[in-house]
């Protein structure tokens, strides 16, 4: 996949989502404003600035990192096809919102609807883990994908790559939910891919895997897994 920023500008949340800090903290920003931020992309540099910073921010910015928010499949939980808020996630994808989903990606989707109807959209300019705000740098993107169809191989929920990393998405009721399903999808990755035994499997993963918080902000919060592909190169398989 290939993206990138087509416009000058983008706009994010400028107030961190009440149900994601402490009751305390929550209180105290109640009366906050929380309007939306509007930031400079200087595309040429790879810097995003705000517009209007307040003066303790007049020297902030930070990387531009275009990334897609949804990249979806129709879901087959009810074996039709269904519509789905594009604001929502599960294991056919959909609001993603994971900031390594950008130039460079594979994403691997279950198909479960003949035509698969995949879409994809939300563009950001970058984003911090948690989309904490509930919004990126929104921002339109110039995107060049390709599809193909994979057969014979059949996955629970979202998977990933990039030169870097095998990327294994969870997403659930709850964090806890979201840890367990990106885990139990990265073992089943390394075990049937690269044909290793439970035991091989929880050696690497318990040596060096990393997990992110992709997104809190939404009804089921997404945990991704990742194993570094450089030390994949040191399995044999």
């Amino acid at each position: 996949m290939r993206a990138r920023t087509n416009r000058d500008w983008a706009a994010s949340g400028s107030t961190i989502d009440r149900d994601r800090v402490a009751v305390d903290y929550a209180v105290g920003i109640k009366d906050s404003d929380d309007s939306s931020a509007t930031w400079t992309i200087d595309a040429a540099a790879g810097l995003a600035r705000l517009k209007t910073p307040t003066a303790a921010l007049r020297d902030y910015a930070i990387h531009v990192q275009p990334m897609l928010g949804s990249i979806a499949v129709a879901p087959g939980y009810w074996g039709r096809a269904e519509s789905r808020s594009t604001g929502a996630e599960g294991g056919y994808g959909g609001n993603l919102d994971y900031n390594r989903l950008g130039e460079g990606a594979t994403v691997y989707l279950p198909v479960s609807q003949p035509g698969a109807y995949f879409f994809l959209g939300d563009g950001h300019a970058a984003q911090g883990a948690g989309e904490l705000t509930g919004d990126a740098l929104e921002t339109s993107l110039d995107v060049e994908f390709s599809v193909e169809l994979i057969r014979g191989k059949r996955i629970e929920f979202p998977r990933a790559e990039d030169a870097s990393y095998l990327m294994a998405s969870g997403i659930g009721g709850s964090l806890d939910d979201a840890f367990r399903a990106a885990t139990t999808s990265l073992a089943e990755w390394l075990g049937k891919d690269y044909h290793l035994t439970p035991g091989e499997v929880a050696l690497l993963m318990g040596s060096a895997v990393q997990y992110e918080i992709a997104e809190v902000v939404d009804d089921q919060p997404h945990v991704v897994a990742l194993f570094p592909k450089r030390l994949l190169s040191l399995v044999r398989h």
